[in-house]
């Protein structure tokens, strides 16, 4: 059963899904609804694995924030007394494997985001740095939610760049 924007359908091209055996979540507002996630619910109380694309909390538009998959896949999780398996952020798996195809190790990397929990503090629980900008999703106070904080905190991604490439390199 895949909970996926329409956009997202052709990575899954070939991939039958009239019987479903699995539900996968990802960013799919138009289908967090009551009528489909009972349907997932009740694959996932007949033993389906739940698998979560990434458990973002929330997103941003230009008109405000947004709910995320997360708390739908938290409230699955919940309802069902399972837990899904995230292949995305905040996953180390995920940002290992990112690194892993590129060739790069933890301390040749560094990753920069706006989300405190899911950019710094997953890249930070995978053994790279992580820098928190102030912009995007950013709210204030974010930076106080992760142990151990961010490597930096800066306004904006040229200035994390910047920070980069004159203290680092």
């Amino acid at each position: 059963m895949l909970l996926i924007d329409d956009s997202a359908l052709h990575d899954f091209e070939g991939i039958a899904t009239q019987d479903p055996n699995a539900v996968v979540i990802g960013l799919a507002p138009e289908h967090f609804n009551y009528e489909t996630l009972n349907k997932a619910f009740r694959l996932l109380l007949d033993g389906a694995p739940l698998i979560a694309i990434h458990k973002a909390r929330y997103y941003k538009k230009k008109d405000g924030l947004y709910l995320g998959p997360g708390p739908f896949v938290t409230g699955l999780e919940y309802a069902t007394d399972t837990k899904a398996t995230v292949v995305g952020k905040p996953s180390s798996t995920f940002f290992l494997e990112a690194l892993r195809s590129t060739g790069c190790s933890t301390d040749q990397a560094i990753m920069i985001g706006d989300d405190c929990r899911d950019d710094v503090g997953g890249a930070q629980n995978s053994g790279m740095l992580g820098i928190l900008v102030r912009t995007g999703k950013y709210r204030a106070g974010d930076e106080e939610k992760i142990d151990p904080a961010p490597y930096l905190i800066c306004d904006s991604f040229p200035q994390a760049v910047d920070h980069i490439l004159e203290q680092l390199l």
